[in-house]
């Protein structure tokens, strides 16, 4: 009994890892693929996961640089993103947060690229105080959203 006990558990430990690592490629839908390999056929490094019940997101390395892109089941592409250096941040966008955010450090920042636009996302922090600020190309801010602990990957 404790033996069988033991092996189960080694299982359902195994099992619970594989899906935490993501998902095998046949499991992504082929119009995703499809979509995923016509949008980025130099992609290198290819993993898969679910976003929602309706959308996947693929992480890739491209040129040098690590990219995420989502697509919905249908193929559809909905978003591209890939970080960017400190030094890559539009000069209006280094203005704006010089003013409206002196004191804070720049954690993260990226380039998302949508259908319709793209924006630049930038994570920056003071002490407990911690924003995700969203830019358009000419830098106006679009939104401003507090980081909680939970919020974090």
């Amino acid at each position: 009994m404790n033996k069988s006990l033991s092996i189960l558990s080694i299982g359902i430990l195994l099992s619970a890892g594989a899906c935490a690592q993501g998902h095998s490629e046949k499991d992504v839908p082929v119009a995703v693929k499809s979509a995923f390999s016509q949008k980025f056929p130099d992609a290198k490094k290819v993993s898969w996961d679910m976003e929602s019940a309706t959308e996947w997101e693929a992480e890739f390395k491209l040129d040098g640089k690590e990219y995420s892109a989502n697509f919905l089941t249908d193929g559809t592409w909905q978003e591209t993103e890939h970080e960017i250096k400190t030094t890559e941040i539009p000069e209006s966008i280094k203005q704006i947060l010089a003013q409206d955010f002196a004191g804070f450090k720049i954690e993260e920042a990226e380039i998302s690229e949508k259908s319709d636009a793209s924006v630049y996302e930038v994570a920056v922090e003071k002490g407990e105080e911690e924003w995700e600020l969203v830019f358009d190309t000419n830098g106006k801010l679009l939104e401003k959203k507090a980081i909680e602990e939970d919020d974090e990957d």
